[in-house]
């Protein structure tokens, strides 16, 4: 069973910590790095095709350039998840919609070869057991060398089921799992003792990479997530919360 601490200081959608904060903690510079030489297939689990370029864009793009199988696999299409506005689709439109930008943006990481897998789905825990997902998941991940996914304690519903039956799916096929963090940089602070530190790594970004990866983000922040005025329930990406997007390094948790 997920467990859902309630002690958080701030919810994924507040206004969250600060990128200038995360910055001037020293440690986000010093854990391990995590070379990807080597690593010649890899699937990316994604709650939403675009959540693999905002938490492991940088990855792709150095998977992509040293010619390894790369496959994407998209529990949900995220219907419910875009923001109302005169800028974003109908809820008809909305899955399609998604997708292509996805795949654009994946063009922009030079990634253009991957294979997207759309599981169709709502990824919330309410309508897709664990189970059921991480026996999907097993199918898409035989022999590939290496899993990544949500990491399980992002506390964002769909990115904990993912990540929890990634896990489960990885314990099946023999992958190395590697989880990426999403909302982590928006409830926890530097040093914050419900995160298991000791697990991090950094992957290093080269120029080339960090540049596709800021440009890919980019380019879906204007596609999905335009501006609104009027916000309800809706978890949206704020500038404060993007920034955590364009570091040297993007950091996973082994």
């Amino acid at each position: 069973m997920i467990r859902r601490t309630m002690d958080r200081p701030h919810s994924i959608g507040g206004l969250g910590t600060s990128e200038a904060a995360w910055r001037a903690w020293p440690a986000l510079r010093e854990f391990p790095a995590l070379h990807l030489t080597g690593t010649q297939s890899a699937v990316v689990v994604a709650p939403y095709p675009d959540d693999a370029v905002f938490g492991f864009g940088g990855g792709l793009a150095i998977l992509a350039d040293a010619g390894a199988r790369l496959r994407i696999v998209a529990v949900s299409e995220g219907e419910a998840r875009l923001c109302p506005g005169p800028r974003t689709p109908s809820p008809v439109e909305e899955p399609r919609h998604r997708h292509s930008a996805t795949l654009q943006a994946l063009e922009v990481l030079g990634a253009s070869d991957i294979e997207m897998v759309r599981l169709g789905r709502d990824a919330g825990p309410g309508a897709c057991g664990v189970d059921e997902l991480a026996a999907r998941l097993a199918e898409a991940c035989a022999d590939f060398q290496v899993c990544v996914a949500p990491w399980e304690g992002d506390r964002h519903p769909e990115h904990e089921t993912a990540g929890s039956a990634a896990r489960r799916a990885a314990a099946r096929t023999g992958a190395a799992l590697l989880g990426y963090p999403v909302w982590l940089w928006n409830w926890a602070v530097p040093e914050d003792p419900r995160v298991p530190w000791r697990a991090a790594h950094r992957i290093v970004l080269p120029e080339e990479a960090r540049g596709a990866k800021a440009a890919a983000v980019a380019f879906l922040l204007h596609r999905l997530h335009p501006p609104v005025r009027h916000v309800r329930r809706e978890v949206v990406l704020t500038s404060t919360m993007t920034a955590h997007f364009a570091r040297e390094s993007e950091l996973v948790f082994v």
